[in-house]
């Protein structure tokens, strides 16, 4: 049908060591203060005392709930597990998040705090599940050495809005080749962050927070850092917030909702999506979950769902799946995805894009990964199940016999299909708001940590999560890339820095990334250099013609 990126090809080879290219900094931002300010607000440091221009600089920095210390290093000062928000346990569960109470004396900073509840997983550190309802704390990481003002890039961690943490980023990479304050937030998780059930509801007086705890817990970060950030060296003024994953359909989520306006100038979505759920199935499901919990709907179903613990909701959670934000609320009056439609997000620059085989890495998870490999047979009714009168021209498009396996034939039909759900995103996204759009296609890099350290040969391709380690390290693994892949890192941190920046991809060493008009050209990332392609070969080698047809969201 058209060009192959990864049909009989072996995959997962592990490239040359890590090497280090200089690569100029991003300029400094629109809004950046005097040499003198910055001097008097930003105390960085370990436990010791760090040295400026020869002289002793405190360490601490004060919030207005109270002074941290953090850890200096020679590129990077952080300021790790800042509370935001008071611990959401016992009568503030299923609760808007509230103040967090003042503290006297100098708090530490030099760990994150704990991860919020969650099962466990393939990622390092999540080994076993986290039952920590005390979790909503915050990282801040900016340079050493910085003496202005700077941009702020607030990150909101993917994993389906049922698993990750702010601290699975070191942004250490990028914030030492960037003029930027780095902010990595925890959110509430799961069934902790998105239940919704009627009694809820009116235990909270139907103020729309029930089932967009997590979101408000985002929202509360935000505003710490229009209240705080200042004191970190950071722009207020110059807020960006991004997320990959089901943190870019976060980060959409909040180019949707009222209380997020005014704290973010600019938006980054990485392989997201614009949508949320209805009241109805959000209800339905929360109904389900609290049946699960032994909880009915009766007067007494909040007390009890309070009173079950958080391995009892966690072992709900797993039969009745929680997650992502509900519409029609005072939270999120309107679906995200109408907004984007009628082109009615919030006006500021967004730069989005994804992976050019997001859907091999889920296929394997699902299938080789528990030694359960397609077969031939198991494709075709796959694709019959699924496409049901479409499912003879898609056979015809993806025949297994072009694929190293079933398993990575079925990747590619759900990578396309996805690549052009995508495509129509981008051209959404753009008829609204000043536009910025990419395809990491990078074929040959090794894949994200979680399966990188598998060993596999199994042919990922550009697969989801695999553009993170490029920007920055990503669950406590540095990626070994070629000389080439460490060339296109450096270019996308400078595009992204920029973009944090300006809100423009602008590098003066790098290809010009255009403005992204519908049916444009998009800036296609591939060692060692990102290049412009029109939309219209993007859609040509992802078949989109025939998607178009079939649907892109069955």
């Amino acid at each position: 049908m058209r060009p192959s990126r990864i049909r009989n090809v072996a995959g997962g080879a592990v490239l040359a060591a890590i090497m280090t290219v200089t690569l100029a900094q991003a300029p400094a931002g629109p809004n950046a203060g005097s040499a003198t300010e910055q001097a008097a607000t930003v105390q960085a440091g370990s436990g010791q005392h760090t040295e400026r221009d020869g002289r002793p600089v405190s360490t601490v920095v004060s919030t207005e709930s109270g002074k941290v210390r953090g850890e200096a290093g020679a590129m990077v000062t952080s300021y790790e597990g800042i509370p935001y928000a008071a611990p959401p346990v016992d009568d503030l569960r299923w609760r808007s998040p509230q103040p967090v109470e003042a503290w006297r004396g100098v708090r530490d900073a030099t760990a994150p705090g704990p991860s919020c509840v969650q099962g466990s997983g393939w990622d390092p550190g999540y080994e076993e599940p986290t039952l920590t309802e005390d979790c909503l704390y915050l990282n801040v990481h900016r340079p050493s050495t910085a003496d202005r003002r700077l941009p702020v890039f607030v990150w909101i961690h993917g994993g389906g809005n049922t698993g990750g943490a702010g601290s699975d980023t070191d942004p250490a990479k990028f914030v030492s080749r960037s003029d930027v304050v780095y902010v990595t937030v925890n959110y509430r998780l799961g069934a902790m962050g998105y239940l919704d059930t009627p009694a809820l509801e009116a235990s909270n007086d139907d103020d729309g927070s029930t089932g967009n705890f997590g979101i408000l817990d985002q929202q509360a970060a935000l505003r710490w850092v229009q209240d705080n950030i200042a004191a970190f060296g950071g722009d207020p003024r110059a807020v960006t917030i991004g997320g990959q994953s089901a943190g870019a359909s976060n980060t959409c989520v909040h180019l949707s909702a009222p209380g997020s306006q005014g704290l973010f100038d600019r938006a980054i979505m990485q392989s997201g999506s614009c949508s949320a759920r209805t009241p109805d199935a959000a209800q339905s499901s929360g109904e389900a979950l609290a049946a699960v919990l032994g909880c009915p709907d009766t007067d007494a179903q909040v007390a009890c769902l309070r009173g079950a613990s958080a391995a009892e909701v966690l072992a709900a959670q797993q039969e009745v799946r929680q997650s992502g934000a509900v519409a029609g609320n005072a939270v999120l009056p309107t679906d995200p995805a109408e907004l984007l439609a009628t082109g009615r997000l919030a006006d500021v620059p967004v730069l989005l894009g994804a992976t050019s085989d997001e859907s091999q890495q889920s296929v394997f998870a699902t299938y080789d990964y528990v030694d359960d490999p397609l077969t031939v047979d198991g494709l075709y009714d796959l694709i019959t199940e699924r496409f049901d009168e479409h499912a003879d021209a898609v056979r015809e498009a993806y025949p297994a016999d072009d694929y190293a396996s079933p398993t990575v034939a079925w990747g590619d039909v759900l990578s396309d299909q996805r690549a052009c759900r995508d495509q129509n995103i981008r051209d959404a996204m753009a008829a609204g708001n000043r536009t910025y759009t990419y395809e990491f296609a990078e074929q040959d890099g090794p894949p994200f940590t979680s399966i990188w350290r598998l060993g596999t040969d199994y042919p990922f391709g550009a697969t989801h999560v695999n553009d993170l380690g490029y920007l920055w390290d990503y669950l406590g693994t540095a990626l070994p890339f070629s000389a080439d892949q460490v060339r296109l890192s450096d270019q996308m941190i400078s595009y992204w820095s920029s973009f944090i920046t300006t809100g423009e991809p602008d590098v003066r060493t790098a290809p010009a990334w255009p403005r992204y008009r519908p049916g444009g050209q998009v800036m296609q990332l591939t060692a060692p250099s990102g290049h412009v392609v029109d939309s219209a070969a993007i859609d040509a080698a992802h078949g989109c013609d025939l998607w178009d047809e079939v649907g892109t969201t069955s």
